[in-house]
This record gives C-alpha cells, sequence and structure tokens, in this order.
C-alpha cells in the first residue's frame, strides 16, 4: 500500500467531481463522495493503472521520446541516454513518490484529468495536448 496519491486533484469521479484524499490508516485513497457515504479507493490501485499506461504511451514512441528528453536536458551522451531508458522501463514502479505541487499545477492548467469508476477502475484519462480521450 501507497502513503502518496500521486496524483492528488488529478482524479474525479464519474460524476466528474474531483475526488478529496484521505487515508485509511498510512494507506493514501482518492475518496468518492456518494452523499452521505465517502468511498475510499487504494491510490496505489489507481496510480499504477495510470503510470502503466503513460509506461505504454511513452514505450510506443521510446526512441523520439528518449531523444525530445535529451534534448530538453541538453545532453546527448550514452550514460543519459541509458539512464532515461532505464526510467522508463521503470517507470511503473514509481507509485507512492509524490509528484512535485508545481508539475499538479501544471497538468491541472493543461486540463489533464484521470476519471475513475467507483471501484477505481481508470475509465478515462484526458490528455487535451496529445489529444487522447479514451483509456
Amino acid at each position: 500500500m501507497s502513503h502518496t496519491a500521486m496524483f492528488a486533484g488529478l482524479v474525479f469521479d464519474e460524476s466528474g467531481q474531483v475526488t478529496d484524499v484521505g487515508w485509511v490508516g498510512t494507506d493514501a485513497c482518492y475518496v468518492i463522495d456518494e452523499g452521505d457515504f465517502r468511498r475510499h479507493i487504494d491510490a496505489e490501485y489507481v496510480d499504477r493503472q495510470v503510470l502503466r499506461f503513460f509506461k505504454e504511451q511513452v514505450e510506443a514512441h521510446k526512441d523520439i521520446a528518449v531523444r525530445q528528453m535529451l534534448q530538453l536536458l541538453g545532453k546527448d551522451d550514452i550514460f543519459s541516454k541509458t539512464a532515461l531508458e532505464y526510467q522508463i522501463n521503470k517507470m511503473d514502479e514509481t507509485v507512492g513518490q509524490a509528484l512535485p505541487p508545481q508539475a499538479i499545477e501544471m497538468l491541472q492548467s493543461f486540463g489533464f484529468r484521470i476519471q475513475i469508476d467507483f471501484h477505481g477502475d481508470v475509465i478515462d484519462i484526458h490528455l487535451p495536448e496529445a489529444g487522447i480521450d479514451e483509456f
């Protein structure tokens, strides 16, 4: 179980309401408000689905993604390339690591949204810049 909800502020329920973040013991949860009932969804379960989606997207265009990341970093050496490829391969294992508040704010400003059902299954990832609306 995870102590952090990686995508806090970016996860919405089926009615379009942003989920709260709560805890069951020390385990982080996305909380869906259902009137008198607050359904707690394991954050790790949701976060793993989102990270898996991102990893699949990056791996589909890995060569281009690595090349562009190296350009952004101003690096073009084998060690940086290997480090980036390693990070891509391990991307779905970063569950529980909090995103910096600036990254959350940037994603919110772009309209990035994750929609989950009441079981915690991701039903939509909205990436307006990439034009991908279906998960």
